[in-house]
């Protein structure tokens, strides 16, 4: 009913840039705070900005001052604008929503995720 589609990955050079998009569509009430993770290769997943519904939003250390979160409630769609990548930064992205469904309104959210999106940063 509810899903969460990525786009806007792949293959970048060291210093380059990526915007990551992120769609939720489905029997949607209303939707909470969103974000991104990502999970590199070998590596256990981190939590990379989150935001709030009303625009507060928090970065990993690692992305401060690189990385922008941004969101448009009227679209149910969140962003991940991603400058002056590192080949540290390569990893799988994905985006999460935590979502109040029409037959719940407001008494239940769940946590939904994107199928992920690939970020390559290499020469």
């Amino acid at each position: 009913q509810v899903q969460l589609v990525e786009s806007g990955g792949g293959l970048v050079q060291p210093g380059g840039s990526l915007r990551l998009s992120c769609a939720a569509s489905g029997s949607i009430f209303r939707i909470y705070g969103m974000g991104w993770y990502r999970q590199a290769l070998g590596k256990q997943r981190e939590l990379v900005a989150t935001i709030s519904r009303g625009g507060t939003s928090n970065y990993v250390d690692a992305a401060k001052g690189r990385f922008t979160i941004s969101r448009d409630n009227a679209k149910n769609t969140v962003a991940l604008q991603m400058n002056t990548l590192k080949s540290e930064d390569t990893a799988v992205y994905y985006c999460y929503a935590n979502i109040t469904s029409i037959e719940h309104r407001g008494f239940r959210a769940d946590a939904y995720w994107g199928q992920g999106t690939q970020v390559t940063v290499s020469s």
